[in-house]
């Protein structure tokens, strides 16, 4: 288990949201931060800290994702024609670890990473171990044989608190989706507010 897996919820009390929409979060009871100094007054943020603060939330809600990843998934928005904060979200959506989370075979993204770098999915029938190999529209995934009655599985498709968006659709039945398109912002279904434009701000410094 990677440090930032282990210490999730303090990512989510140090931005001071319920990043996942998780009912047992404890940012749902503890409003402040983590560690001794966590209950001190918030002071008001600068730009900086607002943007900051976004990049952190964003980068934090993909979980596993380190900081020169997300620099490097930016550079790739920035190249891309369009809206680079509306690139961004849809490159970091296209990851497999995040399509497998939004198919609701797991019940985190932390969890997600970890199905996919024991090889239990598949890409178009060949095994992937790469949680940020990039899916392509028309792209079948599907769930190995084995994990299929998973209590882990099975509960996750059960869960009530996500719904899998329209970008992608699914067959429980089947153990396997498609991912249809590309999402834009408007269409992922963030429990918090994301503002990509933030992230691109404290980028273009």
């Amino acid at each position: 288990m990677t440090k930032r897996a282990a210490s999730k919820y303090k990512i989510a009390r140090r931005l001071g949201e319920n990043l996942w929409g998780r009912p047992k979060s404890p940012s749902n009871r503890r409003e402040y931060g983590p560690g001794q100094h966590g209950q001190r007054r918030r002071k008001k943020p600068t730009d900086f800290g607002t943007q900051l603060m976004a990049k952190q939330k964003l980068k934090g809600y993909y979980g596993n994702i380190t900081e020169r990843q997300f620099r490097n998934i930016y550079a790739e928005a920035v190249r891309r024609r369009g809206d680079t904060g509306e690139n961004l979200i849809g490159l970091l959506e296209r990851r497999l670890d995040c399509v497998v989370y939004r198919m609701k075979f797991v019940p985190t993204v932390f969890a997600a990473r970890q199905m996919v770098s024991h090889g239990h999915i598949s890409v178009n029938g060949r095994r992937v171990t790469i949680p940020s190999y990039v899916v392509r529209e028309g792209d079948r995934i599907t769930l190995k044989d084995k994990m299929r009655e998973h209590g882990t599985v099975l509960e996750s498709m059960g869960l009530s608190e996500r719904e899998i968006p329209d970008y992608i659709q699914v067959d429980h039945k089947k153990m396997e989706g498609t991912f249809v398109r590309t999402p834009q912002l408007a269409d992922v279904p963030y429990p918090v507010r994301m503002e990509p434009n933030l992230v691109v701000e404290f980028y273009s410094r």
